[in-house]
């Protein structure tokens, strides 16, 4: 177990949160705790939902951006969580507890509104489709609007590894298929670089 915990951003606005949580219930399996930071509250969909609904979901925006309605305000979201088993057990286990974004990072962790404190072995931030690199520039390790790094790994910080983003962080890491080879080999060096500390 690591000392301090794992905490779990999301950038969860409409269309953000599955990720996040399907992670957070993986990660919480294994970590001493775990902390969920959303910028929003997340909305789950009703256990039922599968993928039968969300591809109607899909249909019915498709035909309302066809007939010129708003597709955004279609009842029930995409962006909701879906309860995947994993998500599911998570909720079981009371785990699935979001709160608020912090204010910084620090050395150590991060630090929230009123000078609240918290330490952290790992932050997973999952930023949905677009990079949020924005809070990484101040340490230097982005230019051109790019992370500098290794594989995964930054050239520039140790102890920090980008998965995700388009071509530069392995082929097709933008999308699910290509993502799962560079995820593989990012958690074989993550678990080499842990074993070390």
């Amino acid at each position: 177990m690591w000392r301090y915990g794992v905490c779990v951003l999301t950038r969860y606005d409409e269309r953000r949160g599955n990720s996040g949580a399907q992670i957070l219930a993986e990660v919480s399996l294994v970590a001493e705790a775990t902390t969920w930071v959303t910028l929003r509250q997340p909305e789950f969909l009703p256990d039922d939902v599968d993928g039968r609904v969300l591809f109607e979901r899909a249909t019915a925006c498709l035909k309302a951006q066809q007939e010129g309605r708003d597709p955004t305000n279609l009842p029930g979201g995409f962006g909701d969580v879906v309860m995947v088993p994993s998500v599911l057990d998570a909720r079981e286990r009371g785990v699935l507890q979001a709160i608020e974004p912090f204010e910084r990072f620090t050395p150590n962790g991060a630090v929230w509104n009123g000078g609240i404190a918290k330490s952290f072995d790992a932050v997973i931030w999952c930023t949905g489709f677009r990079p949020a690199l924005q809070p990484l520039s101040s340490l230097g390790v982005v230019v051109d609007s790019k992370a500098q790094v290794d594989g995964t790994r930054s050239t520039q910080i140790l102890g920090l590894w980008l998965v995700g983003y388009g071509e530069w962080t392995g082929t097709a890491s933008a999308t699910l298929v290509g993502v799962m080879r560079t995820a593989r080999s990012t958690a074989l060096e993550l678990d080499e670089y842990l074993k070390q500390l």
